[in-house]
């Protein structure tokens, strides 16, 4: 899209109007050429920004293209030293934020007696913000509308409250997740993110203690089963399920009946209950019960041993 809005390699700039930009964010940071440009870029009138826009839209003359960027080259610029606290390189931030105007210009309406800069403004803000949101962290997020502005609100807010000595509070996430729209919730999950870096899974814990070898995911066990012996124990139940079925299969009417009401249910009946339903001691059941379990452990024996 024409040289001047490129980023050139990385230099001092040390003779430019921004160059007390540059001792800010880094001597290295903002591109001398960038620089140049936008120090040389003509301010337009009215009359003629529009006479610019229109010949793009309608002959997509990309000189005027070009000359409508170049000229808005100090907004860009403006714009983007608002995002330096995010730890993200300025030129990579200026660099979103042509891409933004870019798009700006690209579907500006002039007929809307809108000037360019209130236009490109909300375009070049979008383009560094969502930039930052990708590179912020490796663990996607912000992706919602409300997300996004959940995140830059509530850095500000905090930044806010740490110059004045202040630290969020219960009440200040609920002020703060109904001027957003958002859940507590959400503002405490936002909140979490924003107050730690990433943490790698493989970075050395207990450094000079002896343990140089250990990371930090060989502390991250799980004590729930594994998937391949979930199936098993899931397989050898339906086994004994079905094996203990057919041995039930084997015993005497009365002999099951008992064995169903003392080890099968949930609320086992006494020898009391059982002798008194059957007619008989409870001695004789318990005698019963005993004969029953023998026979359903030699039933279910050859069972199990197949299986294995």
């Amino acid at each position: 899209m024409g040289s001047a809005l490129m980023f050139a390699r990385c230099g001092r700039g040390a003779g430019s109007p921004f160059a007390g930009v540059a001792r800010r964010a880094g001597a290295d940071e903002i591109g001398r050429d960038f620089a140049l440009a936008a120090r040389t870029a003509p301010y337009l009138e009215r009359d003629h920004e529009q006479e610019l826009a229109l010949a793009w839209r309608e002959q997509r003359d990309e000189e005027a293209l070009h000359a409508l960027a170049r000229a808005h080259l100090r907004l860009v610029m403006a714009v983007a030293t608002r995002y330096r606290r995010y730890g993200l390189p300025l030129a990579d931030l200026i660099q979103e934020g042509n891409v933004g105007m870019l798009e700006a210009a690209a579907r500006f309406e002039p007929s809307r007696e809108v000037r360019f800069s209130t236009y490109a403004s909300w375009w070049i803000r979008a383009a560094i913000q969502d930039y930052v949101l990708r590179n912020w962290s490796i663990v996607r997020g912000g992706t919602s509308s409300g997300q996004k502005a959940l995140f830059f609100n509530l850095r500000r807010i905090r930044a806010r409250l740490a110059q004045r000595g202040g630290a969020p509070g219960p009440s200040f996430y609920d002020e703060l997740a109904r001027a957003l729209g958002s859940s507590r919730a959400e503002v405490e999950r936002m909140d979490a993110r924003l107050s730690a870096p990433d943490l790698s899974l493989n970075a050395p814990l207990s450094v000079g203690e002896g343990r140089e070898d250990a990371e930090r995911v060989d502390f991250l066990v799980d004590s729930a089963p594994t998937p391949d012996i979930v199936v098993e124990d899931s397989l050898d139940s339906d086994r004994r399920r079905a094996a203990l079925h057919d041995a039930l299969a084997t015993l005497a009417p009365r002999e099951r009946r008992i064995v169903e009401r003392r080890r099968l249910a949930e609320e086992p009946d006494t020898l009391e209950m059982l002798g008194a339903e059957l007619g008989v001691s409870k001695e004789r059941v318990r005698q019963l019960e005993a004969r029953a379990l023998d026979k359903l452990r030699a039933a279910m024996t050859p069972a199990e041993q197949s299986a294995v």
